[in-house]
């Protein structure tokens, strides 16, 4: 075995998880899921079958990673945080095969209780801030607060917010990363160094 977990956690057979990952107490983690390198699932989480997950994914407590959702090498998942797969769900209606796919891409954070709405996409290094309800697709670097979220701005990669100058250029005073802002459209021109 490469990975560790808990003597409490549960890992089914079938389930694969790669190299250095940390599966913490009361954790259930189902047959059909894949699971990264370096990654740590917390007190609490709960993995799909229909769930791939990358590497160096941080999964804080209590968060259920349902069935339909993707996440991409280093997400990161606030306490309590909430995914969903049935868009209307109700306890009579059997809903299995209406389930939406959420995507979250590279790098992105999702803060402590905030919801992603089924059917998603959350942009590259996309930061959706504590409690925050997503509905929509995320653009990449967005910076999304509120019910139902909306963008107040964006961020860097090391997880800065960015100020744009009049030409809408930001450089990020952490990692000298450079970024462009054209309309609704943030993007990484110029890579710095991240720690």
């Amino acid at each position: 075995m490469t990975y560790w977990k808990h003597d409490s956690a549960i890992v089914d057979e079938g389930a694969q998880l790669g190299e250095g990952s940390k599966v913490w107490h009361f954790a259930h983690v189902s047959p059909g899921a894949r699971i990264g390198e370096r990654c740590s699932l917390g007190q609490g989480v709960y993995v799909g079958n229909d769930v791939t997950i990358g590497s160096n994914v941080r999964i804080q407590n209590n968060v259920s990673v349902y069935d339909a959702v993707t996440l991409e090498d280093d997400v990161f998942c606030g306490p309590s945080m909430v995914f969903t797969n049935v868009y209307n769900p109700r306890a009579a209606v059997a809903r299995k095969n209406e389930y939406r796919r959420t995507l979250v891409k590279q790098g992105a954070t999702l803060g402590a209780n905030c919801t992603i709405v089924c059917g998603t996409t959350i942009g590259r290094h996309a930061f959706v801030g504590a409690g925050a309800v997503v509905q929509k697709d995320v653009a990449d670097f967005a910076l999304m607060v509120g019910v139902p979220a909306r963008r107040i701005g964006w961020m860097s990669r090391y997880g800065e917010k960015l100020q744009f100058d009049a030409a809408g250029r930001a450089v990020c005073p952490h990692s000298g990363d450079v970024y462009q802002l054209s309309g609704e459209r943030c993007e990484l021109i110029e890579p710095g160094r991240l720690p």
